[in-house]
């Protein structure tokens, strides 16, 4: 099992996370007809951790899938990031914590997400690792996702997020116009005593099918 010492890095600003969410909801509405459908099974904060699992289409989703879910929210980010003033001040208020891309970055990324995971915290995760820009068809799933759930024993919420893709395509710098859906999926719970590398790709195989039901 993996194990750190270190305490959960900062929580996120309420001032800035209410700030952001105000402005993606009018941003979403306003621009791309923002729907979202089945918030319901969306789980209230309980003191207990979750990961929320979703596709990943453009640089907004994270603040649209986001938006409606009142939860201690946290988020990885590329550590050079953090190095630049404005930008590092905001993803710090907005909850994120650093990941390195050199030797041992993805080490300190598990063992900081089991921390945010084991103090209650939400962690949102792309599986995919990548933007899908053209056919809004899934990418590969990673298991990053499922390994964490096993090891810190919470559930998963996964999330579908359609019409991104055409509003942002990787041909266009900026988004235009459009029309983006988000469907959020009743919480899947890994099964007691899940262990294992093939445990975590029978459950990121599952993610992955209820994802693409939408």
């Amino acid at each position: 099992m993996l194990r750190d010492s270190k305490s959960p890095p900062q929580k996120p600003s309420r001032l800035a996370v209410a700030f952001a969410r105000a402005v993606s909801l009018l941003l979403g509405k306003f621009l791309f007809r923002l729907k979202f459908h089945n918030i319901s099974n969306i789980p209230a904060e309980n003191g207990e951790g979750l990961i929320i699992v979703a596709n990943h289409q453009t640089y907004l989703d994270p603040f649209f899938i986001c938006a409606p879910i009142r939860r201690n929210l946290r988020f990885m980010a590329w550590d050079e990031a953090f190095r630049w003033r404005i930008s590092g001040i905001a993803l710090r208020a907005l909850g994120a914590f650093p990941v390195s891309l050199k030797r041992g970055g993805t080490l300190r990324a598990m063992l900081t997400s089991i921390e945010v995971l084991n103090d209650g915290g939400t962690l949102m995760i792309f599986p995919e690792g990548s933007r899908e820009f053209s056919s809004g068809d899934l990418l590969p799933f990673k298991t990053g996702a499922a390994r964490l759930a096993i090891e810190a024993k919470v559930p998963v919420l996964p999330v579908t997020i359609r019409g991104g893709n055409r509003v942002w395509s990787q041909d266009h710098k900026f988004p235009r116009l459009g029309k983006i859906e988000i469907f959020y999926h009743p919480v899947y719970y890994p099964e007691p005593g899940s262990s294992g590398q093939d445990q975590a790709k029978k459950i990121t195989e599952i993610l992955r099918k209820i994802i693409a039901s939408a």
